[in-house]
């Protein structure tokens, strides 16, 4: 009985929470601390092996974002009649994994960096160490789920997710039940999950709301020296 009711809990209740806080969290961060609206970037402090972590990690969490994003929203019916679930699933084995390891190895040097370089841990929050912590655990946690993916490559348990996922998003209602007979290891994966949503809004993530799009469309500047 206890079980059950830390299922719904956790997989039908927890899900709305940690999305209400990373939205609502999100406006007051802008209207209220607009100055901690910045990624707070200490390669200024020690540039060391910081380019090569930063791109490996972020593209690593690109991927890994709009694999999940388009692979767990998107209705099977919209993809059966070209790809079957097992063969997305091996896609997403491959895809998801390269990238799992890439954030992996990019995040791992970056927590390293910040832990053990006097400078940069001297210039960094509780809450910076504690997110990229995070995001490094629920990346092992996402290749480790590789080798458990790699027991049933029929795509059911991807489906399931899939549906645990679109019942949260498009509040169908009962989606803590699909979670019932999912493997502990996803069912971590899932709420470590959501825990980094909620965390969202009170870490530097928040700098991926200014993704700067003005970039690509501004017009050209030319700069020239005086006399």
């Amino acid at each position: 009985m206890f079980i059950e009711y830390l299922q719904h809990l956790i997989y039908g209740y927890y899900p709305y929470l940690a999305g209400t806080v990373f939205l609502v969290g999100s406006l007051l961060r802008f209207d209220y601390g607009q100055y901690t609206w910045k990624t707070g970037s200490s390669q200024m402090l020690s540039s060391k092996n910081m380019r090569l972590a930063s791109n490996v990690f972020h593209i690593g969490i690109l991927v890994i974002f709009f694999g999940h994003l388009f692979g767990m929203l998107t209705p099977h019916w919209i993809y059966a009649p070209f790809i079957s679930a097992g063969a997305k699933q091996i896609v997403a084995i491959v895809i998801g994994g390269i990238a799992g390891v890439m954030v992996l190895i990019g995040g791992g040097m970056l927590l390293y960096r910040r832990l053990y370089n006097p400078r940069v841990k001297a210039s960094s929050s509780t809450m910076d160490t504690l997110i990229l912590a995070i995001l490094v655990l629920q990346a092992a946690l996402g290749v480790t789920t590789v080798f458990f993916s790699l027991g049933h490559l029929d795509g059911a348990m991807m489906l399931t997710l899939a549906s645990w996922a679109q019942a949260i998003v498009f509040f169908s209602g009962g989606a803590a039940d699909y979670m019932a007979d999912v493997a502990w290891i996803y069912k971590i994966h899932v709420f470590l999950g959501l825990t980094i949503i909620l965390l969202f809004p009170f870490s530097r993530l928040v700098h991926v709301w200014s993704i700067p799009f003005g970039y690509v469309t501004r017009r050209y500047q030319l700069v020239r020296k005086r006399g």
